[in-house]
């Protein structure tokens, strides 16, 4: 399972528990700026891998260049962030035996939920695997109360540096402005 953050995979993992999987976590997030929320998200996940006994591995590094390279070349913007993440992760579950593969990015209200799924097949049509798809949404504010009581680190936006002005000035919208 891709994990963007802590608060996000909470109830992901415990939803999929119910359900017989014991998910492993991938940390593959080249589009979170600036470098100390990087590092804020990657070591709350890493303590909660740890709490809750979860194999936790590691892609990639922290990459705005890359991340402002690529998104300057696709639209909509979320497309590049989706597409390079789960590629990654979906490549990665191939290379080391895994037969499916998800994301945390499933959870949250504020994210292009019909292109995450669409990417997610796609990279399972590429790689050879089953995207495990599940709409968490609903377990959105539930898990969001869990990470608080947790003490976990809550960022305040996606993590790329457009949703991050956005918040600044104000300008974002629910959902993106796509429906849920």
């Amino acid at each position: 399972m891709h994990a963007c953050c802590a608060p996000c995979a909470v109830k992901c993992v415990g939803t999929l528990r119910k359900e017989g999987i014991e998910p492993s976590i991938l940390w593959a997030n080249p589009n979170i700026h600036p470098y100390t929320e990087y590092e804020s998200r990657r070591s709350c996940l890493k303590d909660f891998c740890l709490r809750e006994q979860l194999d936790l591995f590691e892609e990639g590094s922290y990459g705005l260049r890359t991340f402002l390279e690529g998104v300057s070349r696709t639209e909509p913007r979320c497309r590049y962030c989706y597409d390079v993440r789960l590629d990654t992760t979906a490549r990665y579950a191939a290379e080391h035996g895994f037969d499916a593969f998800t994301t945390t990015l499933l959870i949250s209200p504020y994210q292009k939920h019909y292109l995450i799924a669409a990417i997610g097949e796609e990279k399972a049509a590429k790689y050879g695997l089953q995207f495990l798809y599940r709409d968490f949404r609903p377990f959105f504010r539930e898990g969001q109360a869990l990470a608080r009581a947790s003490g976990f680190y809550m960022q305040k936006y996606c993590g790329c540096i457009f949703s991050e002005e956005e918040r600044y000035l104000g300008t974002k919208k629910t959902n993106n402005g796509f429906p849920k």
